[in-house]
C-alpha cells in the first residue's frame, strides 16, 4: 500500500512541476490599439491597431478607423510583433543533457530520413515554455546526427501534445554534408592544423549512392523501405532538403549534386563561408539559415566580427536569410533568437529588415508564410505586445502573447524564481 501511495505522490509532483495548462481557444474578439505595429515584412505602422477573431487577424490599420471588438487592449507606447520563428532547433527533443533518457534528437545510423521529430516532440518541456517570454512562439524541430538526420516539423509552442503543436509536419529532410577538412586531436598529441580529410570522398559517395537508390525506389514495393519512402517528397517537390554545410567546398559540392539528382527545393543551413560563394548562391537562389552571431570565428585568420557581419552581406545580395539557433546550449539559448537578430542589426542590417530574419523569412523558408510570419488580414493571430524593442535584451518585456488568438501564459519556472528572489532582496533592503 505504501508503494502505491509513493507512486501517486511522485506522479502528482511531476504533474505539478509540468508545463502550464495550454490556453483555451479564443472566445472574444480582441483589438490591440495605439501600438507601433511591426508587420514583419519590413514595414511599420505608427499608432496602429490589429484585431482578430477566432484566431484569425481581420483588421490591420489605424486605430481611429478600427471597428468595435468585444475586448480592447491599449498598446499605447508599446510595440506589436508577429511571433518569432526559430529554425533548425531541437526544442522539445532534450530536457537535461546529462540525463540520457531525456535526450531524443539523435538515432543510431547514417541514413535516417524516416525518423520524425514530430512524434518525439515533448510539448511539456520546461525549456519550451521558457521561449515564450522572449516572443519565440514557433519553432522548426530538427533532428541531429548521421549523414541524413531525419525529418523536421514546425510546431507552435503552447500545446497539450505534439498533435496539437503541429503547424506543418515532416516538411523537410536534413542532410549533413561531410567536411572536406579535419583537424588533429591536440589532446592526444596530434597536429591540430587544418588538413584535407581522407574520408571525404568515401562519405560523399555513400550519400550519392543512397540518393540515387531513393530516386528510383518504387513506392509500391513490398515490403516498404521506410528510408527510401521518406525521400520521395524531395524528388516530387513537396519537401525541402536542408543542406547543413559550413565550408565553401561543402556548399558547392552539396548544392551541385542535389541539383544534379533532381532536388529543386534546397536550403543552406550554417553557411559560415557563404560569402566565398555569394554569386553562386544568388544564381541558384538558395535561401540561407545562417549560423547565429554569438560564436567564435571558425579559423585563426577570420575577423572576430565576421560572424556578426555575415547576415548583412547575404541580405544585401538579395538572398532570403534566417537564423540557425544550433550550437552550444542550443535549446536553452534559443530564447536569445531575437537578440541574435538584434546583433545582426548592429552590424549592417536595418532594424526592420533584421526583424524579417525571424518572422517573414523563416515563414517563407518553411512554407508556412500563408499562415504566420507577418501581421496581415487572413493570417493567424500569432503575435505579442512588447514594452520596448523586442530585439534588445535591455527593453524586451512582453505583456501579452497570443498563438492563433489564444492568450498564452508568460509564466515559467525562471520567472517564478526571478520573482521569488526579487522579493527576497527587496525585503533585505
Amino acid at each position: 500500500m505504501k508503494n502505491y501511495i509513493l507512486l501517486f505522490v511522485i506522479c502528482l509532483s511531476h504533474t505539478l512541476l509540468g508545463q502550464q495548462t495550454p490556453a483555451d481557444e479564443q472566445e472574444q474578439s480582441i483589438l490591440i490599439t495605439n501600438a507601433v505595429i511591426h508587420k514583419g515584412d519590413g514595414t511599420l505602422l505608427e499608432q496602429g491597431a490589429v484585431g482578430f477573431e477566432k484566431g484569425i487577424i481581420n483588421y490591420v490599420g489605424p486605430t481611429s478607423e478600427a471597428p468595435n471588438y468585444q475586448r480592447t487592449i491599449d498598446g499605447n507606447g508599446k510595440h506589436l510583433y508577429p511571433g518569432f520563428i526559430a529554425t533548425n532547433s531541437t526544442l522539445g527533443l532534450s530536457e537535461i543533457d546529462a540525463v540520457r533518457a531525456t535526450v531524443d534528437f539523435d538515432e543510431i545510423g547514417d541514413f535516417l530520413p524516416h525518423i520524425r521529430t514530430a512524434i518525439a516532440y515533448d510539448a511539456e518541456s520546461k525549456i519550451v515554455e521558457s521561449m515564450r517570454p522572449n516572443g519565440v512562439l514557433i519553432a522548426q524541430i530538427t533532428p541531429r546526427g548521421g549523414l541524413i538526420s531525419g525529418s523536421s516539423s514546425v510546431m507552435q509552442l503552447d500545446a497539450w501534445n505534439w498533435e496539437d503543436a503541429v503547424i506543418k509536419a515532416d516538411e523537410g529532410i536534413h542532410l549533413n554534408w561531410p567536411s572536406p577538412y579535419t583537424r588533429g586531436r591536440s589532446w592526444i598529441g596530434e597536429d591540430p592544423a587544418l588538413k584535407v580529410s581522407t574520408n571525404y570522398i568515401s562519405r560523399t559517395e555513400k550519400i550519392k549512392t543512397f540518393f540515387e537508390n531513393a530516386k528510383v525506389y518504387d513506392s509500391n514495393q513490398d515490403p516498404v523501405h521506410l528510408p527510401y519512402q521518406a525521400m520521395k517528397g524531395l524528388f516530387q517537390g513537396s519537401k525541402t532538403l536542408y543542406l547543413h554545410a559550413k565550408d565553401e567546398k561543402q556548399i558547392v559540392d552539396g548544392v551541385r549534386y542535389l541539383e544534379k539528382i533532381g532536388i529543386a527545393k534546397i536550403v543552406l543551413v550554417g553557411g559560415n563561408e557563404a560569402l566565398e560563394q555569394l554569386q553562386f548562391l544568388k544564381e541558384k537562389n538558395i535561401p540561407v539559415i545562417v549560423s547565429r552571431p554569438h560564436r567564435l570565428p571558425d579559423n585563426e585568420d577570420h575577423h572576430p566580427k565576421a560572424a556578426f557581419q555575415l547576415a548583412a552581406e547575404l541580405v544585401k545580395a538579395g538572398l532570403i536569410v534566417s537564423i540557425d539557433v544550433s550550437g552550444r546550449m542550443e535549446r536553452m539559448y534559443t530564447r536569445n533568437l531575437p537578440f541574435y537578430a538584434g546583433s545582426f542589426a548592429a552590424y549592417g542590417i536595418e532594424k526592420e529588415t533584421a526583424l524579417k530574419l525571424i518572422t517573414s523569412n523563416p515563414a517563407k523558408i518553411l512554407g508556412i508564410d500563408n499562415q504566420v510570419g507577418t501581421l496581415e488580414v487572413g493570417k493567424q493571430a500569432t503575435l505579442f505586445l512588447c514594452e520596448g524593442d523586442a530585439l534588445d535584451m535591455r527593453t524586451n518585456s512582453i505583456h501579452h502573447a497570443f498563438i492563433k488568438g489564444r492568450e498564452i501564459s508568460l509564466e515559467t519556472h525562471q520567472t517564478e524564481l526571478w520573482k521569488r528572489y526579487s522579493n527576497k532582496y527587496q525585503k533585505t533592503k
